[in-house]
């Protein structure tokens, strides 16, 4: 009897440093499917070797032209839907997006515009800034650049953030506490991107949150609180354990309300496509009122057991295997 049961890619990998954070997102995505649903494989791309990876350490290689694969049977397997989990290039900056559309494959993550723009952090900020999103004051440097370490601390202040424009996981950031302290961290930054965004610093409580949208329905998640004893969210404390990851965060329920319509509000903006996570700074204004600055948002958040996602859908007492079927059967 024929086989019934969707075909779906957990495609994993990349270009950028964050390769084996994405393998361990693919990892987690793989015990969260529902496996009676849909015959799950594990892709990973890297540079043009793109292969399906089976549990047996087997592997067999992608056919580019259709994003097929012959499997031990001997016959083509072809996907019907695929689930990205690139973390960094080519899979959260639209180049993996732009190959799906041309073989219409269907994905799990926005299309090639947004994806373009949410990796760009000070394209994204600059973007949203326009429709009242309150945002860091920034400085965009590209390779090659003059700069003036006087004119940019008078501009935005002591400490900053020293970040490369498109990149994540937090490789190449830097805080900054003083002008002498800039050029180390901008050789830091444009080791990973040929753009650095200088960031003004926003003293407050730091929190993320993610939330996704089928037709039915909007579905934001309890916002988790962040706090680390480094000097920010770094590598170490993202994938280390040198943080600690409070769900719901400890922040007033009016402010919760505000931050998930924020995040909604933001979705909808962009015109979002399966989950995404928003990192905010809750700050206090003069009159001590909480404000709502955003960070940064992620498009292919991590997946992996204890990453935030998974904690944040625990906490609002959904099962995580239900909402990845929501988000594919979505595309049908």
């Amino acid at each position: 009897m024929k086989d019934l049961k969707r075909n779906i890619a957990i495609v994993c990998g990349g270009d950028s440093s964050e390769h084996d954070v994405s393998m361990r997102s693919a990892q987690g995505l793989y015990s969260f499917f529902d496996k009676e649903r849909y015959n799950i494989y594990i892709v990973d791309v890297k540079g043009i070797n793109w292969h399906v990876e089976y549990e047996d350490g087997d592997v067999a290689t992608i056919d580019k032209n259709d994003f097929s694969f012959i499997g031990k049977d001997g016959k083509a397997v072809v996907f019907d839907y695929a689930y990205i989990t690139i973390h960094g290039t080519p899979g959260e900056n639209g180049l993996m997006q732009g190959y799906f559309d041309l073989i219409h494959l269907p994905y799990s993550t926005s299309g090639v515009l947004v994806e373009a723009m949410t990796f760009n952090k000070y394209v994204l900020n600059n973007y949203l800034r326009a429709f009242g999103v309150r945002v860091a004051d920034s400085i965009l440097l590209r390779l090659g650049d003059e700069y003036d370490e006087k004119e940019i601390e008078k501009r935005l202040g002591m400490p900053v953030f020293v970040k490369p424009a498109a990149d994540g996981s937090s490789f190449g950031v830097s805080k900054v506490k003083n002008a002498d302290q800039l050029a180390p961290a901008l050789r830091v930054a444009f080791m990973e991107s040929d753009e650095v965004m200088i960031e003004g610093y926003m003293k407050g409580t730091e929190i993320s949150i993610g939330c996704y949208k089928t037709r039915d329905k909007m579905v934001v998640f309890p916002a988790t609180e962040v706090v680390t004893s480094n000097e920010f969210f770094d590598y170490d404390a993202k994938y280390n354990g040198q943080v600690q990851e409070i769900t719901p965060a400890r922040i007033a329920d009016e402010t919760a309300k505000r931050v998930a319509d924020e995040t909604a509000k933001i979705y909808n903006i962009l015109h979002c496509n399966g989950i995404i996570r928003i990192d905010y700074i809750i700050s206090k204004d003069a009159e001590g009122n909480d404000q709502i600055n955003m960070l940064e948002i992620n498009t292919t958040p991590g997946m992996t057991a204890t990453s935030f996602i998974p904690q944040q859908v625990r906490a609002a007492g959904l099962d995580i295997k239900q909402v990845l079927t929501d988000i594919v059967e979505n595309q049908f």
